[in-house]
């Protein structure tokens, strides 16, 4: 009984060893593909926003990947002078699908985080405390 335990063990690790290798293939291709996108929209100074949310879109389902994650960070610098408020969105949409599993959270060196740490939130009393109006 052990060794079709095992035996099946180690046909799951190998699958799953193939599908990581397939990953990083399609992971070099989208790099290529989407650094050109990228380096073509900064260097045109498109302000399009759809061809840059387009842009951010493909790139978000590859971020597990660190060359494209400078890539889409990259674009988010970019982007943010145009429009703020979408570009946080797609920071927010990062972390939300990847920051857990970057050991870093997923910062570039420098780069300041857009939001506290949850143990950074403001307790109730601070809350009340700045809704509360001074009084002369």
């Amino acid at each position: 009984m052990k060794s079709e335990s095992a035996s099946k063990l180690n046909s799951l690790v190998k699958s799953i060893g193939e599908i990581a290798k397939e990953a990083k293939k399609l992971s070099r291709i989208a790099e290529c593909q989407y650094s050109a996108e990228v380096e073509a929209i900064l260097k045109a100074q498109s302000r399009e926003s759809g061809r840059i949310e387009r842009c951010l879109d493909g790139m978000l389902d590859f971020c597990f990947d660190d060359n494209i994650l400078v890539l889409y960070k990259k674009l988010c610098r970019y982007y943010f002078a145009i429009d703020p408020e979408a570009t946080v969105s797609y920071v927010n949409v990062y972390r939300e699908m990847w920051d857990e599993q970057k050991p870093d959270n997923g910062l570039l060196d420098g780069e300041i985080p857009t939001k506290p740490p949850k143990r950074d939130k403001p307790t109730s009393a601070m809350k009340r405390a700045l809704k509360t109006p001074k009084r002369s």
